[in-house]
């Protein structure tokens, strides 16, 4: 059977680079980076080597980056640590509706110790209003933590509006890139970043391994205390395989956007075109235009969209229906209903988030294959009857489903 992957916003396969590059760290390369004999010290350059390559990638310096063990613990890290050593000067975050649950917790953890957190709306097609934003900074306003792109529909937040409004009110802003980095060009410099969560099974490095960045001069209280790793920002002895891999990756990853920009983008738009014009009553969930190149989120109205991903899988296609954190539950979206989406639609939801490896064939094959599945799907659905006048006339009561 053919096999199609179209989850890499859930997790990519590792670069074979990324894999040569981290394979003698895995082997003859053992020592502990903190050694000083030279065991440690052949780790230490590895781990210093990546650091630099990190930092490249998102144009700061290499004193600015903080290795970490995945994008959840950057955001926790990141809000936290802010949090907590600014108390004194406020208790107010802001943040949107649309967050990854590693950001959304985070606050409502917060919000149980004390601070108050104000959770912006979005529009219909997933943007922010700034305007809201401005308004609802208040002079105890510590923290602004708003994401680079959204995980479930690719849009794209305005970052560097976002960090001169937190830079004219001496706001920390802190952004979660980890659907980002990699994927769209990022200056933390030119963006007013302060803080910025990457996640390395995003971006073709193994999962285990994250980096946050810190603004020189952004004080940070540790979320493990231990030993003097890091700067005394995080204790814990380095994964060193896992961080030259993450730091190989950033650097094919600045070499290869470019080329990965327009290839990505020109399938992206075959798929979404290809399937709205042979399937009706298909929504596109999400800005049309301000979106990452790899990313559709569509809704294929009367068909359950769980059921979609089962029959898909049946095919040899992997997609999925929202964020992999969250896709284990039959919640709707939490983005999706932010969004306005109706309840129906977003019960019928599915994210195909597109790779290196993805080629036209791939995405043919899935335009293919699609339409007769949903029509079989949607022969099925009373609702769909009745409202064109297809499918079934079968009325059944549908006790345990959540598709109402």
């Amino acid at each position: 059977m053919k096999k199609i992957y179209l989850d890499n916003n859930a997790t990519t396969p590792i670069h074979p680079e990324v894999l040569d590059a981290m394979l003698p760290y895995l082997k003859d390369e053992f020592g502990n980076p903190s050694s000083i004999h030279w065991a440690g010290r052949n780790t230490r350059r590895g781990v210093d080597d990546a650091r630099e390559k990190t930092a490249k990638l998102l144009n700061c310096d290499a004193s600015e980056i903080i290795f970490t063990s995945c994008g959840s613990e950057g955001n926790n890290l990141a809000i936290k640590g802010v949090a907590e050593s600014k108390k004194d000067k406020g208790n107010h975050i802001i943040t949107t509706k649309v967050e990854h649950p590693a950001v959304l917790s985070t606050c409502k953890y917060l919000q149980k110790t004390g601070f108050d957190v104000t959770y912006l709306d979005v529009d219909s097609e997933g943007m922010l209003d700034l305007d809201q934003l401005k308004k609802a900074i208040t002079p105890k306003t510590i923290l602004i933590t708003i994401m680079f792109a959204n995980n479930e529909t690719g849009v794209i937040f305005p970052i560097e509006e976002i960090g001169n409004i937190a830079k004219g009110h001496n706001i920390s802003l802190h952004t979660d890139a980890v659907q980002a980095a990699g994927k769209i060009p990022i200056d933390v410099k030119k963006m007013n970043i302060d803080l910025l969560t990457i996640s390395g099974h995003k971006l073709y490095a193994p999962k285990g391994v994250g980096a946050l960045y810190v603004k020189r001069g952004v004080r940070l209280t540790p979320l493990i205390q231990g030993g003097h790793q890091e700067r005394n920002r995080r204790g814990g002895t380095e994964n060193v395989a896992g961080i030259v891999a993450l730091g190989k990756a950033c650097e094919i990853a600045q070499r290869d956007m470019p080329e990965e920009i327009k290839h990505l983008a020109a399938l992206r738009d075959r798929l979404q075109k290809g399937l709205m014009e042979k399937i009706a009553h298909v929504r596109l969930n999400g800005h049309p235009t301000k979106r990452t190149p790899n990313t559709v989120n569509l809704s294929f109205e009367y068909a359950e969209g769980e059921s979609l991903l089962l029959n898909l899988d049946m095919k040899g296609i992997a997609a999925s229906s929202g964020s992999a954190c969250t896709s284990g539950t039959l919640e709707p979206s939490h983005v999706l209903v932010a969004m306005g989406v109706p309840l129906e639609a977003s019960h019928s939801s599915v994210r195909f988030s597109l790779g290196r490896g993805n080629t036209v064939e791939d995405i043919d094959y899935v335009i293919e294959v699609m339409p007769a599945m949903v029509e079989r799907m949607r022969s099925m659905s009373p609702l769909y009857s009745t409202i064109t006048g297809k499918g079934t006339d079968i009325t059944f009561a549908e006790s345990g489903s959540h598709s109402h």
